[in-house]
C-alpha cells in the first residue's frame, strides 16, 4: 500500500497567507514564508501555495513569492492560481515549483491540461476542482473563479476527462465542509476515486486529527491538506503523523 501524505496549504492573497469559511471571510493568518519554513521543517510531506486572486484579477501568480518559497523547502511544492498558458507553467516549474494546480483555466482552456502533461509529464499536471454538492443531492457541481462561479460541469465527468487528457494527481476541495471542521467530505473523496486512477488529495472541512484518520482509513483519499489546523497551530505535523501511525495508517 502506498504511504499516505500530509499537505499544508499555504492560500495567499495580498501576499499575505488567508483562511476563510467556505471561499469567504477571508482573514490573515501569516507570511508564506514563514509558515512554509515551518511546515517543512515539522516533516509536511508536500507543501501547496494557491494565489487564490490572480485568476479574478487577471494576473499571473506571485513568481518572486514562488522563488523565495522554494529556496526554504526540499519537498514536493505544487503552486497554483492565474495560469493561463504554457509559458506561466514553464516560468512557475523554472521558480522552482515542482508541481502545477490547474483550476478555472483547465476548465476554460482544457487543451492546456494535455500540452502541460505532453510537455512538462503528467506527474507536473494537478487538476484543483472545488466542489459543491448540487441541491437536489443528486452530485456534485465543478465552481471556478475562486468558487464565485457554477461552471455546470458535473464533478465525476469531470475528473475523468481531465485525467484521460493528462492531469497526473486532484487536489479535490469540498466547496461545502472546507474552513467548517467538521471533517473531510468523505462520500465525494471516494466517488471521485471510484473514476479515476491517479492519486487524490482531500482538501477542505479538516478541523480534528480524527478527521485524518478517517480519510485514511476508508480509503477516501492518498493525501490530506490541511490548513488552518496547522495555521493557527491547533495542532503540528508531527503530532498528526504520530497519531496516525498509532492508529497503523501507514505514512510517510
Amino acid at each position: 500500500m502506498h504511504t499516505k501524505r500530509i499537505i499544508p496549504c499555504l492560500d495567499v492573497k495580498g501576499g499575505k497567507v488567508v483562511k476563510g469559511i467556505q471561499f469567504v471571510g477571508l482573514k490573515e493568518v501569516g507570511d508564506p514564508i514563514e509558515l512554509a519554513k515551518r511546515y517543512y521543517e515539522q516533516g509536511a510531506d508536500e507543501l501547496v501555495f494557491l494565489d487564490i486572486a490572480a485568476t479574478q484579477e487577471g494576473r499571473d501568480t506571485m513568481l518572486s513569492m514562488v522563488e523565495r518559497v522554494a529556496r526554504e523547502i526540499f519537498i514536493p511544492f505544487t503552486v497554483g492560481g492565474g495560469i493561463r498558458t504554457l509559458e506561466d507553467i514553464h516560468r512557475l516549474l523554472l521558480a522552482g515549483a515542482d508541481k502545477v494546480s490547474l483550476n478555472s483555466a483547465a476548465v476554460y482552456h482544457k487543451q492546456l491540461i494535455q500540452e502541460g502533461a505532453q510537455r512538462f509529464g503528467s506527474q507536473c499536471i494537478v487538476l484543483a476542482v472545488d466542489a459543491k454538492r448540487r441541491q437536489d443531492n443528486s452530485g456534485w457541481n465543478v465552481y471556478v473563479r475562486g468558487g464565485e462561479e457554477d461552471s455546470g460541469l458535473d464533478l465525476l465527468a469531470w475528473v475523468q476527462e481531465a485525467v484521460a487528457l493528462g492531469a497526473g494527481e486532484i487536489l479535490l476541495t469540498s466547496m461545502d465542509a472546507d474552513g467548517t471542521k467538521q471533517g473531510y467530505d468523505i462520500e465525494m473523496c471516494k466517488a471521485v476515486r471510484s473514476v479515476v486512477s491517479v492519486p487524490v488529495i482531500a482538501s477542505g472541512g479538516c478541523g480534528a486529527l480524527a478527521h485524518f484518520a478517517k480519510a485514511f482509513e476508508t480509503d477516501a483519499c492518498d493525501a490530506a491538506l490541511a490548513a488552518s489546523l496547522f495555521h493557527y497551530e491547533e495542532t503540528t505535523i508531527p503530532k498528526v503523523k504520530a497519531y496516525l501511525k498509532r492508529k497503523g495508517v501507514a505514512i510517510r
